[in-house]
């Protein structure tokens, strides 16, 4: 029996020696596999050290271990895969991948991903990959090439920057290109957080290509549609690149569309942006019509940073109105050119040059198809003015050298104005005579100079006569020189008392003889060119103080002080009589009555005509301001200061030496604000102190030596209000007001005990008025009236309406009038514009993406190098 034993213990051991040794020859001969043709660290190399005393080490399948973990791993050794189940991760590298339920093929290096699944096998939990740049990739399920490092994923959420995209099949060929089929890219914030399961919008594609480089990357789609709230719309482009990078980018300028029905519907503004550069970057836009108008508008905007800014525009286009063939058919052509120049400050303090050109062809603006000169009004235009304009600034120099050029066009008359060039040269404020004491006193010491010179060249001619023989025959060349002295003092501690002297000097290159041509019953006047100049001189002196009065109230009265301050002031003014012969500046023909009739031979010039008849005039100027304190519990101090009048001004003259109607109009103007400083009030009187008489069956009037009449020659009332809701209540922080809260969309509302929504709805309303009246000579004058208003309403936080229009009281029509709202809708706007009747009645529909990352590929406002931020 003892000799069994031993013989099945030996046995048993034997048997555990030979299970061991299998198991190590097994376990030796997994680690010892290799690809056929590669080398591992277990390969035998050579049984000899090689010469260089190096040591070839075989290069491992993979660059780094593959680390897994999760809450079940099974192992298939035969098949070479690992199984893992709950809260699975893969880590290699710079990659990993959370799942529900992960596998992995060691034989093709392939991992397989899926979802947490719920008891109908639907999948609540997403598998994530997340790169090397920390971005992370919702999906469905996918297969991932650890080795290759491709992968194919269905149903995959990329996140890119400040958007996200969502493909029925992405396929990734590398790090830096993905390929993406029947895919959704939307910028929708609550979408991207997951607060919400539906984007506001999305651009659908059934092509994208990802292509991500270090800092930069783009999307390049096939052709897209745009989905608002899931409905499809007839936004589709052929093809979209999308560049997301911090830089400025190509893209496309999206247009607004619409209908006029002088012209059809339109697209307005569509185009493309292109920056060159760093300091360039060009815009090409076109307004197309389908009635056969259209636009074309190239800009260019240039920057370098703190030296100067600027951009050249034009509008080249042609209108077509009617229909062919039909008495009402017509085209014509416009265009403009502007061109805009600013000089930084600190570039150069002593010289700067500006620009701001805008030459249009003379029916621009009643032709255009550029609809943004409807809604900002450029089509009341009559005039339209260019200018440049170079300054020179001197260190040690007490002068300021001034150079312009510029164009006006009437559009009215058809006639453009040129100055071409104009300089003046400016001497600063100078003192006569030095101090004695380093503290000026007396009318010696306080002596001042002003001067300065001004050259101008200047013609009137019409568009067709630009630049031709015919304008620079027209052309008239003038120099006028400004001398003025003035001094003032205290007299008798109460009164300041000054004087004055103003010297003028003119000369120029044309002069003006006037006669009357019996045979066409018309006044002929012949522009000569001879230099012609002439010097005039006038005197002042005036008398100026202040007075002062208030009237106190008792303890019981709500008005505590009324204060007056009165500023009267007396001049008198001489200058002598340049009409007379011995100046020669007036001359004289035989009107068709026969009588002699004065005319200046500067008249219609550029340098003015010298003032005929002696002045010695008495003037007088009373000025007024009215205050009153009021109590006040709000304010601080107890006591409220109310205007009644800030200004409130009587002028006029009497002059010694006329001959006739020595009295001259009485001027009353005033000015005041009203309502905590919001009503402003603007008034200006002209009273006629002589009898106008009117003989029968004429409307104009005589005005004889009758003094006392007094009658209204003019009055004008302007009237401005800005109301708003912060007038007419406190702003209330509904969140402190009301407990409950809640929220649709990105829209938030405050609920009070009866559940009714509250939120904040302000508005503002700007009232102009202007009345005027004007009769002068004139039997029954003439009136104008008009109410303007232009305001805002905020329906609900996103929810916008805005608008402006004109009502003539005089002839009871409505003057230009525009409607329009706009919606904040979340990631992207929506803005309408109406203009409903007039002349250039139109609509105006817009769509616009926000999203910074698409500011530059689809371009939703004017965007230049002076609006880096500006919001798509």
């Amino acid at each position: 029996m003892g000799l069994n034993y031993i013989k099945l213990k030996l046995d048993k051991t034997v048997f555990k020696n030979i299970l061991q040794i299998l198991i190590i020859l097994i376990f030796n001969s997994f680690l010892a596999q290799q690809t056929p043709g590669k080398l591992t660290q277990n390969t035998v190399i050579n049984d000899t050290i090689p010469k260089k005393d190096t040591i070839i080490a075989g290069k491992e399948s993979l660059a780094d271990v593959l680390r897994t973990k999760a809450d079940d791993i099974r192992r298939d050794v035969p098949k070479r895969m690992i199984y893992l189940n709950k809260n699975a991760q893969v880590k290699y590298q710079d990659m990993q991948i959370d799942a529900d339920y992960i596998s992995i093929n060691e034989t093709t290096n392939m991992i397989f991903a899926r979802g947490k699944l719920d008891s109908l096998g639907k999948k609540i939990v997403e598998p994530v990959l997340t790169d090397q740049a920390g971005k992370k990739y919702e999906t469905n399920e996918f297969n991932y090439n650890y080795k290759t490092r491709q992968a194919i994923a269905y149903n995959a959420r990329t996140e890119e920057n400040q958007g996200v995209i969502i493909a029925v099949k992405t396929k990734k060929y590398n790090d830096s290109m993905y390929i993406m089929r029947r895919a959704d890219f939307t910028t929708d914030d609550y979408f991207i957080k997951k607060k919400d399961t539906a984007a506001d919008y999305k651009l659908r594609a059934s092509h994208i290509k990802l292509i991500k480089g270090k800092n930069t990357s783009s999307l390049i789609t096939g052709p897209v549609q745009m989905f608002i709230e899931e409905v499809p719309t007839p936004l589709v482009m052929p093809f979209a690149i999308l560049p997301f990078s911090q830089k400025r980018s190509a893209g496309i300028l999206i247009p607004s569309f619409g209908e006029r029905p002088d012209v059809g519907f339109f697209f307005n503004g569509i185009g493309y942006y292109q920056p060159i550069g760093d300091h360039f970057d060009l815009k090409i836009l076109a307004d197309i019509y389908t009635k056969g108008s259209y636009n074309l508008r190239p800009e260019m905007n240039y920057v370098k940073k703190y030296r100067y800014s600027g951009n050249f525009s034009a509008d080249i286009g042609t209108t077509v109105r009617g229909i062919r063939g039909l008495d009402n058919y017509t085209k014509s052509g416009t265009y403009r050119i502007a061109w805009r120049h600013t000089q930084d400050t600190k570039a150069n303090p002593f010289l700067t040059f500006s620009a701001s050109v805008d030459v249009v062809s003379t029916k621009f603006y009643n032709n255009t198809i550029n609809n943004n000169y409807i809604f900002n009004q450029n089509v009341l235009n009559t005039q339209q003015n260019s200018t440049l304009t170079l300054t020179k600034r001197f260190l040690k120099l007490p002068i300021t050298i001034t150079g312009t050029a510029s164009y006006s066009q009437n559009f009215a008359t058809g006639l453009s104005d040129l100055r071409l060039p104009q300089m003046n040269v400016a001497i600063n404020q100078f003192y006569l005579f030095g101090s004695k004491t380093g503290t000026r006193s007396g009318l010696i010491e306080n002596i001042t100079v002003n001067t300065g010179i001004n050259l101008t060249n200047f013609v009137s001619t019409n568009e067709g006569e630009l630049f031709t023989k015919a304008m620079w025959d027209k052309l008239q060349t003038g120099v006028k020189n400004n001398i003025g002295i003035a001094t003032n003092t205290t007299v008798a501690k109460y009164f300041t008392f000054s004087l004055g002297a103003n010297i003028d000097n003119a000369l120029t290159t044309k002069t003006l003889s006037r006669r009357y041509d019996p045979i066409a019953n018309i006044v002929v006047d012949k522009v000569n060119n001879k230099i012609g100049g002439y010097s005039t001189f006038s005197t002042t002196a005036s008398l100026q103080t202040m007075l002062y009065g208030q009237a106190n109230f008792g303890k019981n009265s709500p008005i505590e002080a009324i204060r007056h301050m009165v500023s009267p002031s007396i001049g008198f003014t001489y200058s002598p009589d340049f009409g007379a012969a011995g100046f020669g500046y007036f001359k004289d023909y035989n009107d068709a009555n026969g009588a002699l009739t004065l005319y200046s031979i500067f008249d219609k010039g550029i340098v003015g005509s010298p003032a005929r008849g002696t002045v010695g005039a008495l003037g007088y100027n009373i000025g007024n301001n009215i205050e009153m304190k009021v109590k006040s519990k709000s304010d601080s101090t107890g006591v409220k200061k109310l205007k009644i009048f800030e200004s409130l001004n009587i002028a006029g003259n009497y002059n010694f030496a006329a001959e006739s109607h020595p009295f001259s109009v009485i001027t009353v103007s005033g000015q005041t604000s009203l309502f905590n400083n919001k009503l402003s009030v603007n008034t200006q009187l002209a009273i006629e102190p002589y009898k106008i008489l009117f003989l029968p069956g004429q409307d104009t009037g005589i005005r004889t030596e009758d003094f006392g009449s007094f009658s209204v020659q003019g009055l004008s009332v302007q009237l401005s209000y800005p109301l708003s809701s912060e007038l007419f209540g406190e702003k209330v922080d509904y969140s402190k007001k009301y407990s409950k809260k809640g929220e649709v969309r990105n829209e938030n509302y405050y609920f009070d005990d009866d559940n009714y929504a509250h939120f904040d709805q302000s508005w503002t309303l700007n009232v102009n008025a202007n009345y005027a009246y004007s009769k002068t000579l004139s039997r029954f004058g003439s009136t104008i009236a008009s109410i303007g208003l232009d305001g805002s309403l905020k329906l609900t936080p996103y929810w916008n309406i805005n608008g402006s229009t004109h009502y003539d009281m005089v002839t009871k029509d409505l003057a230009y009038t525009r409607i329009g709202f706009s919606r904040d809708q979340r990631s992207f706007s929506i803005n309408f514009n109406w203009v409903p009747f007039g002349q250039y009645k139109v609509y105006d529909f817009f769509i616009g993406i926000k999203a910074n990352i698409l500011s530059d590929a689809l371009k939703y406002k004017d965007r230049s190098f002076t609006q880096p931020n500006a919001p798509f």
